[in-house]
């Protein structure tokens, strides 16, 4: 069963949340009991998002970034064929842990994506509100293309993103500021990377809107090209409330041109130690099966095809012909792994920095 038609207006979008959410059900073959929020540690609200020719891309990245306490929303495009979407949920069935913990949904009969309007945008926050009313408590929402890879384990980013017991909620994104006059909504404008890393509170603030200013800004962004790369940096840069939680920094590695072109290089085994070496929790973008990301898979997610990513959870005993997943502990036990090290302290020096300045939109 598939999830409601996207709209591009923001009250259909949370009309549709209303009547569109399904999610897998199956005989459970694990307990699926999982309890979110303080003292646990943080969860995360994963929209992952692809196209024509993605859906196997899409399995994979799932695999790479799958927690049973995090949430997943999956969409492939409108370009996407119904045999794509149905054989995704298929082979998405056919993981036990997915099947036992429920915690995966699929957006079906979706809208084209366009560089020209809101649709990106409008898409975006129907997956958050989608997240919201199946997963009651993660803390951050992340998306995430078919083009994109983890570079660290979902226990490491737990373990990084607790910050003293989970209390502080900061939003990461790149971004700049350029002026211009619009009505009397706002002043500045922020132009920036269209991949974040937000919080709850402010996507709560985007969708039930206490404030008109986020539904003002998305029927104006309905007319801007690239308008993603703009509005949640608008946002939450003219939001009292939220503009000194940010943190300059989409989290991703990525090869561009100089100067840049539309999107940057695609990524290979030559760039395997220099991404490591970033701090960076995501990179982008992958060949679909290049063999940079199975070096990926077995030096930082400990995965082989077709199998989650281990952590602190498995207790099997790992073998060519075994999965240590297939026997699980507590799910709420993380553990380092090797790089964690090096995402704490990028995550800490990109929190000191920020913290240093009176505005950190500016």
């Amino acid at each position: 069963m598939f999830f409601g038609i996207l709209s591009l207006t923001f009250l259909s979008v949370l009309l549709l949340v209303l009547f569109s959410i399904s999610s897998f059900s199956s005989p459970r073959l694990f307990p699926s009991l999982v309890q979110l929020g303080a003292p646990r540690p943080p969860s995360f609200g994963y929209y992952i998002f692809g196209g024509h020719g993605d859906k196997d891309r899409v399995f994979r990245l799932l695999l790479a970034i799958y927690h049973p306490r995090n949430r997943y929303v999956v969409h492939l495009g409108a370009d996407a064929t119904d045999d794509e979407r149905r054989s995704l949920l298929v082979a998405l069935k056919s993981v036990p842990f997915i099947r036992s913990f429920a915690n995966v949904d699929i957006i079906g009969k979706p809208d084209r994506f366009s560089y020209m309007g809101s649709s990106h945008i409008a898409a975006t926050l129907h997956a958050a509100a989608v997240l919201m009313k199946v997963g009651p408590s993660w803390d951050w929402f992340i998306p995430l293309s078919a083009l994109d890879y983890p570079l660290i384990t979902q226990d490491e980013f737990c373990l990084t993103f607790s910050f003293n017991g989970g209390n502080s909620k900061p939003n990461f994104y790149w971004e700049q500021s350029f002026s211009y006059a619009w009505s009397d909504v706002l002043s500045v404008s922020f132009l920036g990377s269209p991949w974040v890393v937000l919080s709850r509170s402010f996507l709560e603030f985007c969708i039930f809107g206490w404030d008109n200013l986020p539904r003002t800004l998305l029927m104006y962004f309905n007319n801007v090209m690239l308008s993603e790369e703009s509005y949640f940096q608008s946002v939450i840069c003219n939001s009292p409330e939220f503009m000194n939680t940010t943190v300059n920094s989409d989290l991703r590695y990525m090869m561009w041109d100089n100067p840049p072109k539309m999107e940057p290089h695609f990524l290979g085994i030559s760039d395997y130690d220099q991404m490591v070496q970033s701090g960076a929790a995501f990179a982008r973008k992958f060949r679909e099966n290049d063999p940079v990301l199975d070096m990926v898979d077995k030096k930082i997610l400990k995965r082989e095809q077709k199998e989650v990513a281990s952590g602190a959870r498995c207790t099997g005993v790992k073998s060519w012909w075994s999965d240590s997943c297939l026997q699980w502990g507590d799910v709420y036990s993380v553990k380092p792994g090797s790089r964690a090290k090096k995402f704490s302290e990028a995550i800490t020096n990109l929190l000191n920095d920020s913290n240093s300045k009176s505005n950190q939109c500016t």
